[in-house]
């Protein structure tokens, strides 16, 4: 469990020993208000002294190097090492060496983190919507969750690593972090449309909520994928109001609630990496 003076999220996971993980709240910085006080993202508008004295107390914290994404929403993944520079585009990372941690940056969009059972690998994958959807008419296995996975086999040809998804998925145990709850993410019919294009399952995920409107579960969208590539091992996030980020304004930053009161809001940050 979370010490009660920790201001970071440790997940309740059963990793492997040399592997950590952590999440960032936006407690524990030095960023002035709409940013208070540990924001972490770079591109946001936030003083550039206050996001570098915040990244410094992060990567004190974790006792490694964070490496920060520019994420793009789509569903590249970088590899990563102990020489890796931050800004590299891509929505997903892997490493399979100390020295570097692959890090996720939200403010609302669902963080995934990913562990192989011997610890020789580790994920991060950042999960919005369309990450999550992928490539029109592919479900979950043109999407980011996929993507992530493949990123476990060495293999370089795409047939091999696509037949490899489910024999990867069978070691790898998934947290699910915070994100936008499935009481407050309001999204149109193009969003459920992009995920049962590949999926009639998907719409179990979606509710209406006025006319060609619905509240949508982006944690259970996560886990219905997962469990379609074969991921039995999935923790955290359950959709339930504790793991809300617009729910929880004193613990969580989050766009949706944030910027339209604000004009902006701060990001948090989901990392893994190999001790």
């Amino acid at each position: 469990m979370t010490p009660a003076n920790d201001p970071y999220l440790v997940p309740d996971w059963p990793l492997p020993p040399g592997v950590a993980a952590v999440f960032s709240t936006r407690a524990g910085g030095l960023s002035a208000a709409p940013y208070d006080s540990l924001n972490l993202g770079d591109h946001v508008g936030d003083a550039p002294a206050a996001v570098a004295a915040n990244r410094s107390r992060f990567a004190q914290r974790l006792g490694t190097h964070p490496v920060f994404l520019q994420q793009m929403h789509g569903t590249a993944v970088a590899a990563l090492d102990a020489h890796s520079a931050d800004g590299l585009q891509a929505d997903g990372c892997v490493s399979r060496a100390p020295g570097a941690a692959c890090t996720i940056m939200v403010a609302d969009c669902l963080p995934v983190l990913f562990c192989h059972a011997d610890g020789s690998t580790v994920a991060a994958a950042h999960a919005g919507w369309r990450g999550l959807a992928g490539q029109a008419g592919q479900g979950g296995q043109g999407g980011i969750l996929a993507a992530t996975l493949k990123a476990f086999s060495p293999a370089t040809h795409a047939e091999y690593a696509y037949e490899a998804i489910k024999n990867i998925a069978a070691q790898v145990s998934v947290w699910l972090g915070p994100c936008i709850g499935p009481q407050a993410f309001e999204v149109g019919s193009e969003v459920r449309a992009a995920f049962m294009a590949g999926n009639a399952q998907a719409a179990s995920q979606f509710v209406p909520c006025g006319p060609g409107k619905y509240l949508c579960n982006l944690q259970g969208l996560a886990r219905q994928q997962l469990a379609a590539l074969g991921v039995e091992r999935i923790y955290g996030n359950d959709g339930s109001a504790a793991w809300c980020t617009v729910g929880n304004p004193l613990r969580f930053f989050s766009h949706r609630r944030d910027a339209a009161r604000l004009g902006t809001s701060g990001r948090m940050a989901a990392a893994i990496w190999r001790v």
